[in-house]
């Protein structure tokens, strides 16, 4: 379990010693709300690079300072997941831009990211919370749910980002059906007590889905 930002900037720095050519990678998961303060420890970091040079040469580095990989679980059913790796306390889920045409890292998330760390070749951006939010609707990890929770609580949350992220994530990659898996994810959340504004727009999606389905049955 990491409990301190500091522990993954000096993963990241031994990362950086071993690149040859720059890298830009995006936190999407629980390490950027460990440095926000909105949860107070996390066990995975997410990190989604654009390119397939940047996922080498990261995927390189790794191995050379000692991380295993792991074939990812069924929790990751509907996710475009490229790798995970671990070491102690470090398990690293990293991502390709786009995998057979999945969840992938828009231009406006691109966008939306804070700099964080910048090193010789290697720079990190924290992704939003609308966008890390979004990120953790699309997985059937528990304690990505329990983030859900805690994003929602707060301020400044902008709900009509986090639509206008998942239309277009869903027109890109021409797969309405994930309009429902979103949906089941954020049913939870309201079952949960999390008010959820965006949840006529995302009932109308779903009911627009199923009524397509049924005319093409």
């Amino acid at each position: 379990m990491i409990i301190a930002f500091t522990e993954i900037e000096k993963l990241f720095e031994e990362i950086d010693h071993l690149l040859n050519k720059q890298a830009r990678v995006y936190i999407i998961g629980g390490a950027a709300l460990l440095h926000r303060g909105i949860k107070a420890a996390t066990k995975d970091l997410d990190l989604v690079v654009a390119t397939k040079q940047e996922f080498f040469g990261i995927q390189n580095a790794l191995n050379k300072i000692k991380f295993t990989t792991q074939i990812p679980g069924k929790e990751y059913t509907h996710l475009n997941i490229s790798q995970i790796f671990l070491r102690d306390d470090f398990r690293i889920d990293l991502f390709e831009k786009e995998v057979c045409g999945r969840f992938s890292l828009s231009e406006k998330m691109m966008g939306r990211a804070e700099p964080m760390v910048m090193l010789n070749r290697l720079a990190i951006f924290l992704c939003s919370n609308e966008d890390i939010f979004l990120f953790k609707t699309m997985t059937e990890r528990e304690g990505d749910i329990t983030d859900c929770i805690s994003i929602a609580a707060t301020q400044g949350l902008d709900w009509e980002v986090i639509l206008e992220e998942l239309q277009g994530q869903i027109k890109h990659s021409q797969q309405k059906v994930w309009i429902t898996w979103i949906g089941e994810r954020l049913d939870l959340l309201v079952e949960r007590g999390v008010d959820i504004p965006i949840m006529n727009a995302v009932d109308t999606l779903r009911e627009a889905y199923f009524e397509e389905k049924d005319r093409f049955a």
